[in-house]
């Protein structure tokens, strides 16, 4: 799935930013919410998914009581995006784990070690973790570079979203 890099790329470039960072009533700085900017991130990714592609986009899909799979630490875990032939374990391509600038490495290393377990026992050719927001809210970019060089043997792509309306971009 070649094009994948491409979709992630026009998908973050066409987020508004009130799904970036939303606005609150009474606040003055609008806030990161992950939850909202990943439904936004899977909408601007299905409106331009390619027709007649094998493969499919999902969200938060779990894999409690696979048996393909039980009992890799995968049980309980839903990754925020998941790019699959459903019903093909020979199709899993990408699972996608999101977090904004400002998360703190108790949450990046669950993801990475999410990642790392769904490449190593659910056979995903590719790991992301995508971190958006602005480098003045947080260095986690550096921050989930670092953690990945500290873990031996990972895998993991890190791609990051700065800005409302710009590209996301792999950095690692």
């Amino acid at each position: 799935m070649h094009f994948l890099n491409e979709l992630l790329a026009q998908a973050a470039a066409a987020i508004p930013r009130q799904y970036f960072q939303l606005p609150i009533d009474g606040q003055e700085d609008p806030i990161y919410r992950e939850r909202v900017y990943c439904y936004e991130l899977y909408h601007q990714l299905r409106s331009i998914w390619p027709k007649n592609c094998d493969y499919s986009l999902g969200g938060e899909i779990d894999k409690a009581g696979h048996r393909l799979i039980r009992g890799n630490d995968l049980d309980s875990v839903k990754p925020d995006f998941l790019v699959h032939i459903p019903g093909n374990m020979g199709g899993n391509h990408a699972v996608i784990e999101v977090k904004p600038v400002h998360a703190d490495n108790k949450a990046i290393r669950a993801d990475i070690e999410t990642l790392r377990n769904f490449r190593d026992h659910a056979e995903y050719e590719r790991a992301i973790l995508y971190i958006y927001g602005s480098p003045e809210n947080g260095n986690a970019r550096k921050r989930a570079t670092d953690l990945l060089t500290e873990i031996a043997g990972t895998e993991i792509e890190v791609w990051v979203h700065e800005e409302p309306h710009n590209r996301a971009e792999r950095v690692m």
